[in-house]
């Protein structure tokens, strides 16, 4: 039966690892690139017309019917089941059911490993947690439908996945309404004030709120925390009873709100720019120091720093780094320059607190900010770093004579010592791999040609599904970003132009029309690949 369960072919040896059979696959990508007669020979015996270049999945679709397999996912099922990680492989083949959305996939998969409702990864991830988690805001309706699958998740709640409680926190944070009202429907969704408010509960938050008087310590925290959820979820009736709350609890804010806006103007600006940033006037103070940023308006941002000078001590550190953070993604050094200028608590910090700056500056083709960036936090030492800055002597370095990487520990590069970027773009257990094509992601997004081509001599993979947030292709985010420079490189190196994101199922071309709106790069694409497939006939 298709998608069913898997049973070894014969033509399996037994002492066969999924890590050996993926390295076959990768061996026959570059052996069919040099011209090598067994490899086109092996290929053209399952596919007689292949795009060019090979791409990697179809050399697993090759070896996959080599060793007796309609494709690639049944043999990676029958060698991991084959090694005893059988569990593994259906939590891995339900994580794919549930981005698919295919709830007759995942029933099957739970009535043959009913050991999935409980099933925990290695980060403590569960299925449910798939079913409803967001990778990023799902405030709009759409962006929720994109994110979660509620159909999974209702069926896993009605075959017994328990809920726990990071399962409605996330959601939350997430703004997730669609999760929390079938949590709620389902009854396994705790009345708290968190809860109440973020459903828009007004006689369940105002019940609370009453009752709390009785007990008025240790809730001040949460009902501050709650004003800003209910101002994150657009309910203002309970943002405003809240608000009435923290002000009672805190004079000093409503001294601040008094002054500013009022108090409808206050809980208006938290709606807009659901963002929040610790309290509720520090949201307000970091929104307008980052709408500064946006609008380069480095006067505006000068003016709140000086007016809050709070904000440059040491208890706000971190609120300083995203600061810092947010001037590199819009390219805005004398933003940074100027925030260093007032001399904040992050400069005399003797272990610096860590920061994505420097990543951020060569994943988006920022290089150039990396001098303002140095004095605060070393540029490691490592493939990628020195790729995406250019340092050419310093590349070659990390090959032998022969071409091969010499990188020793793993842990020492990126991204291999980033845990979270390993998960977002599926990529763990890392390996040596994942820092090569990594390092010539930021060489191309930051312009060093001459460093990508070494590097896809030595084995980097042009078509990795590297990207800034989860899988795609280095040509998707050249698409997003307008690096028209980029893209030409990887087209005439042979990019596979169509490629499609994880999230979005979408083509570079997509993303540019889509995400970018920009017409005149979609149309570049469109014509690159309509060249390329006249130059193939």
């Amino acid at each position: 039966m298709k998608g069913g369960l898997v049973t070894p072919s014969k033509f399996l040896p037994s002492h066969s690892s999924f890590e050996s059979i993926r390295k076959q696959a990768k061996k026959l990508v570059r052996l069919f690139a040099t011209g090598n007669p067994d490899a086109l020979a092996r290929v053209h015996a399952h596919l007689p017309a292949p795009n060019l270049p090979l791409a990697l999945r179809d050399a697993q679709l090759v070896l996959a019917r080599e060793y007796g397999f309609a494709g690639w996912q049944d043999l990676r099922a029958a060698v991991l089941r084959q090694e005893g990680k059988g569990l593994e492989w259906a939590a891995a083949e339900a994580e794919r059911a549930i981005h698919d959305n295919s709830v007759e996939r995942l029933t099957q998969l739970v009535r043959e490993y009913p050991a999935l409702l409980s099933w925990r990864g290695d980060s403590g991830e569960s299925l449910l947690g798939f079913a409803t988690g967001s990778f990023g805001d799902s405030g709009d309706p759409h962006r929720e439908q994109m994110f979660t699958r509620l159909e999974c998740a209702e069926f896993l709640l009605d075959a017994g996945a328990i809920l726990n409680p990071a399962i409605w926190e996330d959601a939350i944070r997430a703004r997730a309404k669609g999760v929390l009202q079938l949590l709620s429907r389902k009854g396994v969704l705790p009345r708290n004030l968190a809860t109440l408010t973020a459903l828009g509960d007004y006689d369940g938050v105002r019940d609370y709120l009453d009752a709390s008087r009785a007990r008025p310590s240790n809730h001040a925290a949460a009902v501050t925390q709650a004003f800003l959820w209910a101002c994150r979820f657009d309910h203002r009736a309970v943002a405003a009873l809240l608000l009435d709350r923290c002000i009672e609890l805190d004079p000093a804010l409503g001294l601040r709100v008094e002054k500013w806006r009022g108090r409808s103007g206050f809980i208006d600006s938290l709606v807009e720019h659901p963002q929040t940033y610790g309290g509720p006037w520090q949201t307000v103070v970091m929104t307008e120091l980052l709408k500064a940023i946006d609008e380069d308006n480095l006067q505006e941002f000068t003016r709140w720093l000086q007016g809050e000078p709070d904000l440059l001590g040491e208890s706000h550190v971190a609120l300083q780094v995203e600061l810092l953070e947010h001037a590199v993604l819009k390219d805005r050094g004398p933003f940074i320059t100027r925030l260093l200028e007032f001399d904040p608590a992050l400069l005399r910090e003797v272990t610096r607190p860590p920061s994505s700056a420097l990543e951020f500056a060569l994943e988006y083709g920022k290089a150039h900010l990396i001098p303002l960036l140095t004095p605060i936090w070393p540029l490691p030492d490592d493939l990628c770093h020195v790729a995406g800055v250019g340092d050419f002597s310093r590349v070659k370095g990390w090959f032998d004579e022969a071409g091969r990487p010499r990188l020793g520990s793993l842990g020492q590069h990126y991204p291999a010592n980033d845990s979270s970027v390993l998960r977002n773009l599926h990529w763990t257990p890392a390996n040596a791999q994942h820092i090569l094509d990594v390092a010539l992601a930021w060489a191309c997004m930051n312009r060093h040609f001459e460093i990508a081509s070494f590097l896809l001599e030595r084995g980097a993979n042009i078509n990795t599904n590297w990207s800034t947030h989860e899988p795609a292709s280095i040509l998707h985010e050249c698409a997003v970003r307008g690096n028209y420079e980029a893209a030409q490189f990887l087209i005439s190196r042979g990019i596979d132009m169509t490629l499609r994101d994880y999230r979005w199922n979408a083509t570079a071309e997509g993303w540019a029309l889509h995400a970018a709106k920009d017409k005149k790069m979609a149309e570049f694409l469109a014509g690159a690949e309509s060249a390329r497939k006249v130059q193939s006939l």
